[in-house]
């Protein structure tokens, strides 16, 4: 249950609407997420949604890295309803499922191409130690630029919101779906 309303369209007051109505006609195709909580606030909903289409849709980084990068995330703060938002758009975007099934357990996968080693290592370090190392960095710079290493900094912090979000006010998952991460010990 969550600890705050969900509002159907009807329930939204007109600037709610509009917002909601801007995110249905863009790529996302529907109101998801966290922004079933931020339309409470229309224009951090607004705001929000402009920055997640960027951060998602509009990147220099293969979605492929960049949905390793929210499953990394999603895995680091427990968010059963963002893993479950990803993993199939992970898939799609042609990450291999050892790599997403090492993920899900927290763990460091086995087999990665050095671009896939890179991208994973700069979120793990990112997120468990608060900092990314001297090399993990420069690989990741060497390999996306300036403007991929920001972008991927920016893909890790705006999910950390996300899943912080769809956490604390316990947003569950669709009916029917069980959590796809285990607990941890």
């Amino acid at each position: 249950m969550p600890r705050i309303p969900i509002l159907s369209p009807e329930q939204m007051n007109s600037e709610q609407r509009r917002i909601h109505d801007a995110v249905v006609s863009g790529p996302r195709g529907m109101l998801v997420g966290p922004l079933r909580a931020a339309i409470h606030r229309p224009e951090l909903a607004d705001k929000w949604q402009q920055f997640g289409e960027l951060l998602r849709y509009r990147t220099s980084l293969p979605s492929r890295l960049s949905e390793l990068a929210i499953l990394v995330t999603a895995r680091h703060w427990d968010c059963q309803v963002e893993w479950h938002l990803h993993e199939r758009d992970a898939i799609k975007a042609g990450l291999e499922a050892p790599i997403m099934a090492a993920v899900q357990l927290g763990e460091r996968p086995a087999e990665m191409d050095a671009d896939t080693a890179a991208a994973h290592d700069f979120g793990a370090e990112l997120l468990r130690d608060r900092f990314v190392s001297e090399p993990t960095y420069q690989l990741v710079l060497a390999r996306w630029g300036v403007v991929g290493v920001i972008e991927l900094t920016a893909i890790i912090g705006y999910y950390s919101m996300v899943a912080m979000t769809l956490n604390a006010h316990e947003l569950p998952l669709p009916d029917g779906v069980a959590p796809p991460l285990e607990a941890r010990a």
